[in-house]
Parts: structure tokens; sequence; C-alpha cells
């Protein structure tokens, strides 16, 4: 399914942890993460032991320092591995309001800045159609992550945020 390898330290060194599924707490295995390398599958990692806190999604690629995949700190306690989506094609439309309510759009690539297409900053509800998607609370693919599979996302605590701020969302396409 897939390969990964947690580091305790900088720059791949220390003790380290290969995984190759999904894992409810890694925290026998290192008591910090500060550095990883993706060699094959796409990864949702979590600050927290069954797969809860801040998400972040790795594709394949070397990430020296946790900053490289966004981490706010080198809490790694929980990971999924997710398989490519069966054909190329991404598509999802998000809603204005709760309930697939209000304002619609339809997307089919990546969208650097939701205000900017969108007039909107906050996005209440979300139907994925097709592909694996990341959402982003800031512009430009910053901030706390969000993975997106597909399915119907009725309310932003849904997909696991706070609040319904969605500055930009991407495809994931590197598996």
């Amino acid at each position: 399914m897939g390969k990964i390898i947690f580091y305790e330290d900088r720059n791949f060194q220390g003790r380290h942890y290969e995984c190759s599924s999904n894992c409810t707490d890694l925290q026998a295995y290192f008591s910090r993460c500060n550095s990883i390398r993706v060699e094959s599958g796409c990864w949702v990692l979590y600050e927290k032991p069954s797969y809860m806190g801040y998400q972040y999604i790795l594709t394949r690629g070397e990430y020296p320092e946790y900053q490289r995949w966004m981490g706010f700190n080198d809490n790694i306690r929980s990971c999924r591995v997710f398989r490519n989506p069966r054909s190329d094609i991404y598509k999802m439309k998000i809603y204005e309001r709760p309930d697939f309510g209000g304002q619609v759009m339809e997307f089919m690539d990546d969208c650097p800045s939701v205000y900017d297409r969108f007039r909107y900053r906050d996005i209440h509800s979300c139907n994925v159609m097709d592909g694996y998607w990341t959402m982003y609370e800031q512009p430009n693919y910053r901030g706390r992550q969000y993975f997106m599979r597909p399915g119907e996302y009725r309310r932003f605590s849904d997909w696991g945020a706070s609040s319904s701020t969605v500055g930009s969302f991407r495809c994931i396409r590197d598996f």
C-alpha cells in the first residue's frame, strides 16, 4: 500500500521507524518526529493518537524538517495511508451554507484562493465526487490541512474543521 519512514531528528537522523499501514498510536516507536521520508503512497498524519488533532497530508518525497510538511510541532502520533484513486478525475462542489445550501461552485482543479474564485471565505458544506483533495485554512496552501476523500460533508465539522474558513484547496495527484 505505502511506505513511510519517521525520524526523530532533522535531516533523517536519529531513531527511525518504518511504517507500511495505518497506525492508531505511534508513540511506542518514537518520541518526536522532525523528518519524514515518504517512499510510496499518500499519507495523512495526525498530531494525536487515534487520528485526532492537526492533519498533515504527505505524498512521495523527502521532508527534512517538520516545517516542510507545514507542521506546527514535532508531534506525530497516528497515520493512515490511502490508495491511488481509480482515475485521474477530480471533482468537488463547495457550498456557502450547511447541508449543501446557498451558492455552489464546482471545481475540477486546484484553487489557490477561495475568496478570489468564490467571493466567500466560508465554506459550510462540500461534496467530493471524485479524487482526493486537501483543504487549507489559508490561501496559497498554508495553515491547517484537511484530507478530503469522496463523500458528502454536510458541515465543516464533518471534515474536522473548527471553523468554516477555507483559504485554498488542491487535488492530491502525486501518489
